[in-house]
């Protein structure tokens, strides 16, 4: 007996939180074993470029080690909300993101940490003629991306990449990687990614994703034949790809999570079997003949289908089936009986398929077919009905110009060339989310939006409440398309979303009572609404002093405010929000008391700040005028407080905890003391601000 190998378990341990740093070298035998690139370790804990000259086998390229300080290399941006580009701001559970998807995945990080069920994302192909993002953290400012000539006139922060380009390869690898790491965090334990990609990049992409999921979490490569070229020199072509990867392949095994797809035809043949059954008189032997005339003409269905023939006293589809075992089993061997004879049936030498007191049970239920007599093997009566469907099949065959002519339709313009079909993404998204009528779908390269739209349509075929988040960067599209009233790729996408969720949200109510989430909260990526104060004595001027006054930008709104707080409280940006106005107060409630923020314009020449704090006493006082409210992670506070010779600071505790619908509002002068309560684990502090704002 040997102790516990404590080396191999803390690489293990590692695994789980970093799977990149895991590689292989050989030992001092020569013989290859698993260990750890503490040089990538060490780049995972740094807060700047690692240098690590070691060679070894792994997917490598320049840049690399730049990507990974990008991914975890900490901003000073925020989400603000647009209502007037909203639909059901106040009711809906989706979101729309405006921005860098870099940015976004940064600012989602706290609050949809481990809440993803799945990710579907339609990256840049790389075919040479498009785009890809170009992320520098050398510098922050905007003159630095003119500088560098990474944002065009218009502002766009795109860079061409086209084959000339010697880091061709390289700029979309590193593009890819640092979003694919912050993506990975996001997941569920049982989540999924899919990623769809085309020829240039596929070898690449799949050891990436090995590199941020690990190797052992590969679930599936699914080819996408659409219509290909006729005059091609070599093959026909038209192949995408979607790379299908899990957060942890062992939590679906232990789940027993199986993707399941339809059976293509499934529909077409119950309704031939249901006419049959109709035009017999519902006499089973007449509707049979009746519906194999019908497949004499040779539907086009899946090959499995067509060995269910028959049609029962009930008019039900079924075939006959086998009920020899695989292999021989002592506990499968026994006596079957015939209802008729009594005597024994006839049974394969490798005996049953079930068990007895299975076979007893199908038995009673009539699933087993008996001969006239014993001397007859039986056989297992499977009704169609019971398997409409099957392990989904992982190459998919559909032209992609039935998604362009529908989008056309639908927005009336074109305005993207290879929109993905809505079907196809359904079907595999009902694959994953089957069991999941909650989950969360992200797509960061949110395009046309046909992942919200194929969201919509899953919950709207069953009675679902999915979820989806979008983020889309605002590329400006060209002069005709700007004609047509769109500026940019994200105005097209929310009108889409808005146009599908009218049509789908008629349908349902036609058909039935039950409401559809068909809206979405609009939010742009934006600067901190934190304004930034801090001067050194030498550097500030009496005439900057009224300038400093105020922590907070002047653009800024409560809104805006109390998104920035949701964010640094690691809430959900989707939670029911309500507002009301008291004494020229803006108080905002998240979630009946999840947090609580309060806020209103203050007079320039007031000095002294008044503190709110929240009891629940069950009683109601007046807010004094003349205050404003803004809020702080209770971490940072000391930074922003320092302005401003009387600034005192004092705090409005957030309750996580249920409270009664009327509360009691006190009011104190605050002595440069904080006060702070957990909400959710996080601590949460709301802060007064002398000075103008929102």
């Amino acid at each position: 007996m040997t102790s516990r190998d404590l080396t191999a378990a803390n690489i293990e341990a590692l695994v789980g939180l970093f799977p990149n740093v895991i590689t292989e070298t050989v030992d001092a035998e020569g013989e290859p074993q698993r260990s750890i690139d503490f040089d990538l370790l060490r780049q995972e804990l740094s807060d700047h470029v690692v240098d690590g000259p070691q060679e070894r086998y792994q997917l490598d390229w320049p840049g690399k080690r730049a990507a990974a300080f990008a991914a975890n290399a900490p901003i000073a941006k925020t989400l603000r909300p647009v209502r007037e580009e909203s639909v059901d701001f106040d009711t809906t559970k989706n979101l729309f993101i405006e921005g860098d998807n870099l940015d976004a995945l940064k600012l989602l990080q706290e609050s949809y940490l481990g809440k993803v069920k799945l990710i579907y994302i339609d990256p840049p192909y790389n075919t040479g003629n498009d785009f890809v993002y170009a992320d520098d953290f050398a510098e922050s400012t905007a003159e630095y991306l003119v500088k560098s000539e990474q944002v065009s006139e218009a502002g766009e922060r795109l860079v061409a990449n086209s084959e000339s380009n010697g880091r061709f390869h390289s700029d979309w690898l590193s593009m890819m990687y640092s979003r694919l790491k912050l993506a990975r965090n996001l997941l569920t334990d049982d989540g999924v990614i899919i990623v769809a990609i085309g020829d240039q990049e596929h070898a690449n992409l799949r050891n990436l994703l090995d590199t941020v999921f690990g190797g052992e979490n590969f679930l599936a490569n699914v080819v996408w034949q659409g219509s290909g070229k006729n005059d091609a020199r070599f093959t026909s072509g038209g192949l995408d790809y979607m790379l299908i990867y899990a957060r942890s392949r062992r939590s679906l095994v232990d789940l027993d999570v199986r993707f399941k797809g339809p059976k293509r035809g499934y529909d077409d043949v119950m309704a031939a079997g249901k006419k049959a059954w109709e035009d017999s008189g519902h006499d089973a032997e007449r509707a049979t003949a009746l519906y194999r005339v019908w497949w004499k003409t040779k539907p086009d269905v899946e090959p499995g289908l067509k060995a269910y023939g028959e049609i029962d006293d009930q008019g039900r589809i079924f075939t006959r089936g086998d009920l020899r075992s695989p292999n021989p089993r002592a506990n499968l061997m026994y006596d079957l009986p015939h209802p008729e004879t009594g005597k024994p049936v006839k049974m394969h030498p490798n005996g049953w398929v079930y068990t007895k007191h299975r076979m007893q049970d199908l038995v009673a239920q009539g699933k087993i077919l008996f001969g006239k007599d014993h001397t007859f093997s039986p056989r297992f009566k499977r009704m169609l009905n019971e398997t409409s469907s099957q392990a989904i099949r992982p190459v998919v065959v559909q032209d992609r110009a039935n998604a362009g002519d529908a989008l056309v339709s639908l927005l009336g313009g074109k305005f993207f060339d290879y929109p993905k079909d809505v079907d196809v993404l359904s079907m595999w998204f009902m694959a994953v989310l089957a069991d999941d009528k909650d989950a969360l779908v992200l797509d960061f390269f949110g395009g046309s939006g046909s992942t919200a739209h194929a969201v919509m349509k899953l919950n709207a075929g069953d009675g679902g409440t999915r979820r989806f988040m979008l983020v889309q960067l605002p590329e400006k599209l060209d002069g005709a398309d700007r004609q047509e009233g769109y500026s940019t790729i994200a105005d097209v996408a929310r009108e889409r979303l808005r146009r599908v969720g009218e049509q789908l949200t008629s349908s349902v109510m036609a058909a039935s009572s039950s409401s559809l989430d068909c809206g979405f909260r609009s939010l742009k990526i934006d600067t901190t609404s934190k304004a930034d104060t801090l001067r050194s004595a030498d550097a500030l001027q009496q005439l900057d002093i009224q300038q400093l006054e105020s922590s907070i930008k002047s653009d800024r709104n409560g809104e805006d405010l109390l998104f920035q707080a949701m964010l640094d409280a690691g809430l959900e940006l989707s939670l029911p929000i309500t507002r009301e106005e008291r004494d020229g107060f803006e108080i905002y409630d998240v979630e009946e008391g999840a947090l609580m923020m309060c806020c209103r314009s203050r007079e320039k020449n007031l000095s002294l700040s008044l503190s709110l704090s929240l009891s629940l006493k069950g009683s109601s006082a007046n807010l004094p005028p003349g205050n404003r409210c803004a809020w702080s992670s209770s971490t940072r506070s000391s930074s922003m407080m320092q302005h401003g010779s009387m600034q005192n600071r004092s705090s409005a505790s957030s309750h996580r905890s249920p409270r009664s619908r009327q509360s009691e509002w006190s009011l104190r002068r605050s002595e440069n003391t904080r006060v702070s309560s957990r909400g959710r684990g996080l601590a949460c502090s709301a802060y007064f601000f002398a000075g103008a704002g929102a």
